[in-house]
């Protein structure tokens, strides 16, 4: 289900003014995910949905001031229309596609690459962790082919939470030693005012300065050719 769109983001897709397009529901049941209602079937169905027409009409409205969409989620490769939706994005605008991931549907990921200019992908934690990063619902050899998938791309980057509990420093090299050399990476900051599991709300984040210094480590490394830190 297509939950919402809204109009332009600045930090969305490198360099380009863009819209996004919110696809409501998830397979995994990340605990720390801050994004609740896209992910929760009690709080989709109030929710109501929109259709390819209206998308569409909104983003040619747009088109000339906006330059791309991301689609994101939930998990948008879950839902059955995407390759239609990406399809006619494709061809009634001229915009770029960025398509965010989890990355456990590689077979999907596969079949709509060719409409996509831009893939960014989630990585959760080192391969050991996934089970308690996701709620037991991802098995990491999917993520691996899909992160196959995604190096063939001129334009991607992997991204990963600095979820206290779910993933450190030693977390990160473990999982970058697997799938090294990348070309973008990007180490994000935890906002914990609203999370799917209790658990998480509220605590700590890890202070920047600790983010800057696993992101050191992975240039010296040399596991990625451009790293950076969102806080």
């Amino acid at each position: 289900m297509i939950q919402s769109l809204t109009g332009t983001s600045l930090i969305e897709y490198p360099g380009k003014i863009t819209a996004i397009v919110f696809i409501g529901g998830c397979n995994l049941y990340c605990p720390f995910c801050h994004n609740p209602e896209l992910v929760r079937p009690d709080m989709l169905e109030k929710e109501f949905g929109l259709s390819h027409e209206t998308v569409l009409r909104e983003l040619s409205e747009r088109e000339g001031f906006i330059e791309a969409v991301c689609i994101t989620g939930g998990e948008p490769l879950i839902y059955s229309r995407l390759s239609e939706l990406v399809k006619s994005i494709r061809i009634h605008t001229s915009l770029s596609i960025k398509l965010d991931t989890n990355g456990t549907r590689p077979e999907e990921l596969e079949n709509i690459l060719e409409y996509i200019d831009f893939v960014a992908m989630d990585l959760k934690s080192s391969p050991a962790k996934y089970p308690i990063a996701t709620g037991e619902k991802a098995v990491f050899a999917d993520v691996s082919m899909s992160i196959d998938i995604i190096k063939t791309l001129p334009e991607y980057e992997f991204r990963t939470t600095m979820v206290p509990g779910i993933v450190d420093g030693d977390d990160v090299i473990e999982l970058l030693r697997k799938i090294a050399p990348v070309k973008r990476y990007v180490l994000q900051g935890f906002h914990s005012s609203k999370t799917l599991s209790n658990n998480f709300t509220g605590i700590a984040s890890y202070p920047k300065g600790y983010l800057e210094e696993v992101a050191e480590n992975i240039r010296s490394l040399g596991f990625a050719q451009s790293v950076s830190v969102r806080f």
